[in-house]
């Protein structure tokens, strides 16, 4: 187990150019206002689809490979952005490197077979594609989001803040029944 001192100290870089990249995801929030309003039952519906999903998944494979609970807990929170992926998984005694390392793999992954997803299920809709990528992989699949369309990039903006706080209620629900 790394000290968490010692992991946010290893992570100032990283913090450092996150910050900039955090505020930039407001600009295509703040330019889409109009069409998020517009599509905002399908967006939530989405994303509480997406992140239900994602929690459901992840704690009956657990359940199925008889998974001990700290590395249970660890991987649960596996499409949320780190910052409160491992809060959670420490709060709920998981390994909070292990749930950096797994929401890293789980944005790195999206970003690589999002768009082999979208053409396989035939997700054209930006609306669509970007619930898709924020919902499932976070700041990563936002980037890719921002890549494929401005309103893309917003829905994908909307879906990882709803998809993160969905996740931080259901969280502790979730954890009970491990």
């Amino acid at each position: 187990k790394m000290p968490m001192a010692d992991y946010q100290k290893g992570m100032e870089p990283i913090s450092w150019l996150l910050t900039p990249a955090t505020v930039a995801l407001a600009v295509p929030l703040y330019e889409q206002t109009k069409a998020l309003k517009r599509n905002l039952p399908a967006i939530l519906a989405g994303v509480v689809a997406g992140a239900i999903s994602s929690l459901g998944m992840v704690l009956g494979l657990c359940i199925l490979f008889a998974l001990p609970r700290e590395i249970s807990v660890s991987l649960l929170p596996k499409s949320i952005t780190t910052a409160i992926g491992m809060v959670l998984a420490e709060q709920g005694g998981g390994i909070g490197s292990l749930t950096a390392g797994v929401i890293a793999v789980t944005g790195i992954t999206g970003v690589l077979l999002g768009p082999v997803f979208c053409k396989l299920f035939r997700l054209r809709d930006p609306i669509c594609q970007g619930v898709a990528y924020g919902t499932a992989s976070h700041v990563l699949g936002t980037s890719k989001a921002l890549e494929i369309d401005p309103l893309t990039g917003a829905v994908s903006s909307l879906s990882l803040v709803v998809a993160g706080l969905l996740t931080a209620v259901l969280f502790p629900f979730v954890t009970m029944l491990l």
